[in-house]
């Protein structure tokens, strides 16, 4: 690890330090999963629980993943069912979607908090996510859960390089957002449309394309709107690649297939948003 990397992460253990107990909710990506080995180091086994939420908008690929990592490593874990659809008005699909979802989730975790004597929940926020539309961060200021990793400074490329300096295989891992991030605002969220999401994304993951988001556009006759990395997007249209590809998605249920020629970009379902 390097001067600057090192620096960066014991300004992170320090911010998390003076906490003594804390519980993080994990969902295994780059920035929580960062988080919970720090706050190991910083807090103690005894001192940490990671809680994970389990619902339609999570990919079982990736609750497994969380389960995993925190036994791998020793780290005290617990999931938390918390299914977005039944927040009255979620599935309508509002702009203060996210909102709905993290203060619903928040409260939760704060009850288990409290029954596990920590003094604080974590979350892993980072300061990049302050430049996007984030409503659920009104959920994280209003009941008081704590952000790390924005606390110290950090951003994602720094984040990554932490973490490969720490052997972490997150991080390189594509940045998740749930499921439901993949709608059009004001578009009905189903479980049978969120299945037909994580289908479609798998069959990319499944084919070593390493970043991926498939956009559901349309209530009726719905559209997939593909991204991935811009360096990837020639594999993606060779003509066996693609001829599956078309097979496989109007059996998952698209009436139609779409290449966003953009590319791969975290949160373009909010480009255009003015909340």
């Amino acid at each position: 690890m390097d001067e600057v990397t090192k620096t960066n992460y014991e300004r992170l253990l320090a911010v998390i330090r003076p906490y003594e107990k804390a519980v993080v909710a994990f969902s295994g990506g780059v920035d929580s999963t960062l988080l919970a080995l720090a706050s190991v180091e910083a807090l103690g086994r005894d001192n940490l629980l990671c809680v994970t939420a389990r619902s339609a908008s999570f990919p079982e690929r990736e609750l497994k993943a969380a389960a995993d990592f925190c036994a791998a490593h020793g780290i005290a874990h617990q999931i938390c069912d918390s299914e977005e659809l039944d927040i009255d008005g979620f599935a309508k699909n509002p702009l203060n979607r996210c909102y709905l979802c993290k203060h619903e989730l928040f409260l939760k975790i704060t009850e288990i908090a409290s029954a596990f004597g920590a003094k604080a929940v974590f979350e892993g926020s980072n300061v990049d996510d302050e430049g996007d539309y984030r409503p659920g961060m009104q959920a994280v200021s209003e009941l008081g859960v704590k952000s790390p990793l924005r606390e110290a400074g950090l951003p994602k490329d720094e984040i990554r390089r932490i973490s490969r300096a720490l052997g972490l295989g997150t991080w390189d891992k594509q940045s998740f957002a749930c499921l439901s991030s993949r709608f059009v605002y004001g578009e009905d969220i189903t479980i049978e449309r969120l299945h037909m999401v994580d289908r479609a994304e798998q069959w990319l993951l499944d084919r070593a394309f390493r970043f991926v988001r498939v956009r559901i556009h349309g209530n009726e006759n719905p559209i997939a709107r593909i991204e991935v990395l811009p360096e990837e997007i020639e594999r993606l249209t060779a003509p066996d690649i693609r001829a599956q590809l078309v097979s496989e998605f109007k059996q998952i249920g698209f009436s139609y297939i779409t290449l966003d020629l953009v590319g791969y970009r975290t949160g373009s379902m909010n480009e255009g948003v003015n909340p």
